[in-house]
């Protein structure tokens, strides 16, 4: 029994360092950008704009917090 619940525990840590890492927030984006082209997926005027703005921006986002932590951004 203590070795299945190791296993189930290592199989846990590994799918959570898989989706999560580093960079939670695009976890978060990804989720969220799923959610909205669920949302909207009858209105395809607004989705072919919407969804690669928003990809985008996460992208930028975290691009810049990611330069800020390495102490690569402009202010340093």
């Amino acid at each position: 029994m203590k070795a299945l619940s190791r296993g189930v525990r290592a199989f846990g840590l590994f799918w959570w360092d898989f989706l999560v890492g580093d960079t939670p927030e695009l976890l978060i984006a990804v989720i969220m950008i799923v959610a909205l082209a669920l949302l909207l997926r009858h209105h395809h005027d607004i989705v072919i704009i919407l969804l690669p703005v928003i990809t985008v921006l996460f992208l930028l986002v975290s691009t810049f917090r990611g330069r800020q932590q390495d102490g690569t951004g402009p202010n340093h």
